[in-house]
């Protein structure tokens, strides 16, 4: 039986909602574009579990998403205040392979879900618009139990889903890959941005291609996104080419590594201990239709508690 008000969380009650802790933290995630506020969510869902009348929850997992959904919708209307007043590009904060963050990648939509270009893409969603959307695509929650928890009809929550997924229309659907698959394109696309040639990079970049970098004001970042192959090329090959300054300002020389984030393969720049940057790479059959780059200091705990948790293996390049 569960507790009552104001009484200790017993240690199945505390086991229980550990259990359930990668779940929450990745519904936040997709909520929130956040890793660290996600984490929050999470916390807090727990300290109102702690203080709950456990006796007269029946359902604990719903209870709890209920309460961790609606924490999200309260975070997610002050945080477009913020983003108009965010310097620069946003991205999201990256979340590295392994991290239970991702959560489920059964299906497509599941795994699209997380992908970096959707979470951008779902900014655009209203709050509810965006819960009703993650519940339903990333967590296949009923309609019925997704409107109890968003206090909506069941025919309102079908409504507001298939609004969520008009917008959404224009967004495809990509596979996720595994660090295996990931390592040959990230090695290529490194090869090429590091040749100091750019045929090599315009051949693996889509006409259309788009380059975001997110420094949040912290790290240099460009402060409109880059336009096109040509354009993009002529930037990864000034990006890429090593120099004292750009040493200096990392701190050192940077390692490069093979992984992915979000589902998708991923460049890791490690400087000693720290991560200093993740860029994704959403690609096609037709090549790499955009390269998303943060170094937001702000936004790298996550990833670096992450990487420094995995066996990472030998760097494509090592002291650059």
């Amino acid at each position: 039986m569960t507790g009552a008000p104001g009484e200790p969380l017993r240690q199945d009650e505390v086991e229980l909602f550990e259990g359930l802790r990668g779940r929450l933290e990745a519904i936040a995630y997709r909520l929130l574009g956040s890793a660290s506020e996600a984490e929050d969510a999470a916390q807090e869902t727990f300290l109102r579990w702690e203080a709950a009348d456990r006796a007269q929850i029946r359902v604990p997992e719903a209870w709890l998403t209920r309460v961790l959904t609606n924490l999200c919708l309260t975070q997610l209307k002050s945080a477009r205040a913020r983003r108009e007043v965010y310097v620069g590009e946003w991205l999201p904060e990256p979340v590295l392979g392994g991290d239970s963050m991702l959560g489920p990648a059964d299906t497509a939509e599941q795994r699209d879900s997380v992908s970096t270009a959707m979470l951008v893409l779902m900014e655009r969603l209203t709050p509810t618009e965006r819960a009703v959307y993650v519940l339903r695509e990333a967590f296949s929650f009923s309609h019925a139990e997704i409107a109890d928890m968003l206090d909506l009809t069941e025919a309102g929550s079908q409504q507001v889903f298939h609004r969520a997924k008009q917008h959404l229309a224009a967004q495809r659907t990509r596979a996720a890959v595994d660090v295996a698959a990931a390592r040959p394109v990230v090695e290529e696309f490194l090869a090429a941005a590091t040749s100091g040639q750019l045929e090599p990079l315009v051949r693996l970049l889509t006409a259309d291609v788009v380059g975001v970098g997110d420094g949040g004001g912290k790290v240099p970042a460009r402060a409109k996104a880059v336009l096109g192959a040509q354009a993009m090329a002529k930037f990864l090959r000034g990006l890429f080419r090593p120099a004292e300054v750009k040493r200096a300002a990392l701190g050192g020389s940077p390692d490069f590594y093979a992984w992915t984030a979000n589902g998708l393969p991923a460049l890791v720049v490690v400087v000693g201990d720290r991560l200093v940057g993740v860029m994704t790479l959403e690609a096609t059959g037709a090549g790499i239709t955009a390269v998303l780059s943060q170094v937001n200091p702000d936004k790298l705990g996550r990833a670096e508690r992450q990487w420094a948790a995995v066996e990472h293996g030998e760097p494509l390049i090592k002291g650059w």
